[in-house]
């Protein structure tokens, strides 16, 4: 008699306390689906040597040959045309064989640590490891290695709309929804692992994904740094998720660059290099709080800065004038700059928007006191090609808004409260920062972006 078929295994990769255990269930009630509730638990246990209530039941009930339980349990035959095996990340170790992750479809379920750990210390005491966000990146990017980046979903998009989410899931898994999947019985059930007991409680009291709370649980702040230390990697994770009508607030597709190369550029800020959408000032900084900051702009020429020198003089000029305290040396600020140069490669045809600000305060509010950290740099480098023709010269608007009297802010210094030039701008741009005049008849030009023309303006005429 022939042996079964092999059925074709989901893996579902994620941290404890984030909804794996009611996605289980979900799956479970499917007609075409067993379950597996981490088969390689004994393993982690007998790899790792770390302690659990339920150790030594669970390395007598369970195979703890993870290898083994890979072959024979995890791909082993079934009657059912698909298994679904609940993996927590932290129990993917490197004596595991590589057929794990190259078998199978895999996909990953997140959930923002602030949501997971007022209620991980039940059991076990929270600690990065135990956590295992960052195994769940290294799980990510090993399968974006392999050519099979897996769908990633977020526990509070599932509570929110589960329906949209698992249908949106079953579809990247290659695989027909069924709506049994939305509800299920209360109780324990037979696949349960071992643990249940310690840590399926809440589960079995449910009979759907619940609505999450409305106003968080207070956060237990003797897990701050612990917190710190997982927010990026569930971030790193969340800018992979995929968007469904049910997702709160679904981020609008990235607008086109003017110059498609600035989407990838690396960033000075403070004292190190960022990736641009890293590159970011604490909430705390006075740029924030009050346009506290003063700038330059640069221009790049055949590997120079053009007029560098004295740029710097004038930069330092407004710091003196605005009173900044601790302010960087030139040398230091020359080297930053030449540093972003080197880093992007930018020799020619670039831009660098220079701020230095006054840096992050000590608590909110308008007051220079609060200044205790000490200036903040910025050298943004983009490549852009010059704004003006130089060619064909330039047209002028004359807009209504006035420059501030010296009486309350002296122009002469080059800070960032620049709201008076944004005025301006709206009132020849229009509110979104488009040509107005529809029958403008400009040359287009691919430095200003102008809906009236579908291209671009070589330059926006005024209200007439």
């Amino acid at each position: 008699m022939a042996s079964p078929p092999e059925p074709a295994v989901i893996h579902a990769w994620s941290a404890p306390r984030s909804l794996s255990t009611s996605l289980m269930y979900s799956f479970s009630q499917r007609d075409d689906m067993d379950v597996l509730d981490e088969p390689l638990y004994a393993n982690f246990l007998r790899v790792t040597g770390v302690d659990r209530p339920y150790r030594q039941e669970l390395l007598s009930k369970m195979d703890p040959d993870g290898n083994k339980v890979v072959k024979e349990v995890i791909f082993g035959p079934g009657e059912k045309a698909y298994r679904y095996c609940k993996h927590i990340a932290k129990q993917r170790l490197p004596n595991l064989t590589g057929d794990l992750m190259k078998k199978g479809k895999h996909f990953i379920l997140i959930r923002n640590p602030m949501n997971i750990l007022p209620s991980f210390d039940k059991v076990v005491p929270p600690s990065f490891l135990e956590l295992g966000v960052a195994e769940l990146v290294a799980i990510y990017s090993e399968l974006c290695d392999l050519g099979s980046p897996p769908p990633v979903i977020d526990a509070d998009d599932l509570q929110r709309d589960p329906e949209a989410v698992l249908s949106g899931l079953c579809e990247d898994l290659g695989i027909p929804f069924q709506p049994q999947m939305l509800k299920w019985k209360a109780g324990p059930r037979d696949f349960d692992g071992i643990w249940a007991p310690w840590w399926y409680e809440s589960v079995h009291t449910s009979t759907g994904f619940s609505k999450s709370r409305r106003y968080p649980m207070t956060f237990p702040f003797a897990f701050y740094d612990l917190l710190e230390q997982s927010l990026p990697f569930y971030n790193m994770l969340k800018r992979q998720v995929r968007r469904t009508a049910g997702s709160l607030l679904p981020p609008p597709p990235d607008p086109p660059l003017p110059v498609p190369r600035n989407k990838k550029i690396l960033v000075w800020v403070g004292n190190e290099l960022l990736p641009r959408d890293s590159a970011r000032v604490s909430v705390f900084d006075s740029v924030v709080q009050g346009g506290d900051a003063v700038w330059e702009g640069l221009r790049i020429y055949d590997g120079k800065v053009f007029k560098l020198e004295e740029h710097l003089d004038r930069l330092f000029d407004s710091t003196k004038a605005m009173a900044f305290s601790n302010v960087p040396s030139r040398d230091w600020i020359k080297d930053a700059i030449f540093k972003t140069l080197n880093a992007n490669g930018m020799f020619n045809d670039a831009h660098i928007r220079l701020t230095l600000t006054r840096g992050k305060k000590v608590t909110s509010g308008m007051s220079p006191a609060f200044n205790l950290y000490g200036c903040v740099l910025i050298v943004l480098a983009e490549w852009k090609p010059p704004v003006y023709d130089n060619s064909h010269g330039i047209k002028l608007v004359t807009a209504t808004t006035r420059r501030n009297s010296p009486n309350s802010v002296d122009s002469k210094i080059h800070h960032n409260n620049l709201i008076n030039n944004i005025l301006a701008k709206i009132e020849v741009y229009g509110q979104e920062g488009h040509c107005i005049d529809t029958s403008c008849g400009l040359l287009p030009s691919r430095n200003y972006p102008c809906n009236c023309h579908g291209s671009y303006c070589e330059r926006k005429p005024g209200i007439t």
